[in-house]
């Protein structure tokens, strides 16, 4: 959440899912119920679960733990069912929020995502209120360490890219969705060492966030729905600058 991208951000979710794995795996198993659920449980056939399943090895989850989940999907464990919400919204200094869950109980879920929002000086929007702020991409990030800049680029521009930047610890690369399985098949292929590969979405523009007290109410209110069981994914569009988390973090 520092700096000039977002990796920061995925940086600092990636932290906080290691130091709670058992919950991190659990919102990852959600998601591997209703790809099972919907597409069925062979992920050859059934791309979205292909991408839940790549998702929970990226976070180390057991492989029978994997499959306790497709079965659970398809109903050989029993039904089971969560509905998809995207909760739209806004924290301190206008920075729009996009808060995506899977939940078995949205009389509980909302006013939950709801009481986040206003406890963090924000607040909760209607559908459709900042959407249009984002666009689907793929996003995988490579280690710059032992990484030739020129090779990736060649490789990651040769698959689909649409662009590539090296943010500090690693490079960032981003394409359209329906060129991502290439894109990171490609850049395994050639050895690379990815970090994180996601579907993402991505802020057309981001808003610069200056002062340090908002900074850190919005990253109060980012813990906050990390921390929450129903929620999969937070999108957002603010740009904290170094000198800012630096001021935090003193």
């Amino acid at each position: 959440m520092a700096g000039h991208s977002h990796w920061a951000g995925i940086k600092h979710k990636k932290a906080a899912n290691d130091a709670k794995r058992g919950k991190i795996w659990s919102k990852i198993a959600r998601v591997i119920i209703v790809a099972a659920k919907a597409g069925g449980g062979d992920p050859a056939q059934n791309l979205t679960l292909r991408y839940a399943i790549d998702k929970a090895k990226q976070a180390n989850m057991p492989k029978d733990t994997i499959e306790k989940a497709i079965k659970k999907g398809t109903g050989e464990l029993g039904a089971i069912s969560y509905d998809e919400i995207l909760y739209e919204g806004y924290a301190p200094g206008g920075v729009a929020i996009m808060v995506d869950t899977l939940t078995d109980n949205r009389n509980r879920t909302a006013p939950e995502i709801k009481k986040i929002f206003e406890r963090r000086a924000g607040s909760l929007g209607t559908s459709g209120c900042v959407n249009y702020m984002f666009a689907k991409k793929g996003l995988i990030a490579v280690a710059v360490e032992g990484t030739d800049e020129e090779a990736l680029m060649d490789v990651a521009l040769g698959a689909g890219a649409d662009d590539m930047e090296n943010v500090g610890e690693v490079f960032e690369i981003s394409c359209q969705p329906d060129a991502y399985d290439d894109l990171k098949d490609a850049i395994e292929a050639a050895n690379f060492k990815i970090e994180m590969a996601e579907l993402s979405m991505m802020p057309d523009n981001t808003v610069e966030v200056t002062d340090p007290e908002i900074a850190r109410k919005i990253l109060a209110m980012m813990e906050d729905f990390e921390d929450h069981d129903d929620v999969q994914n937070i999108y957002s569009n603010f740009n904290i600058p170094d000198e800012v988390i630096a001021q935090i973090e003193k």
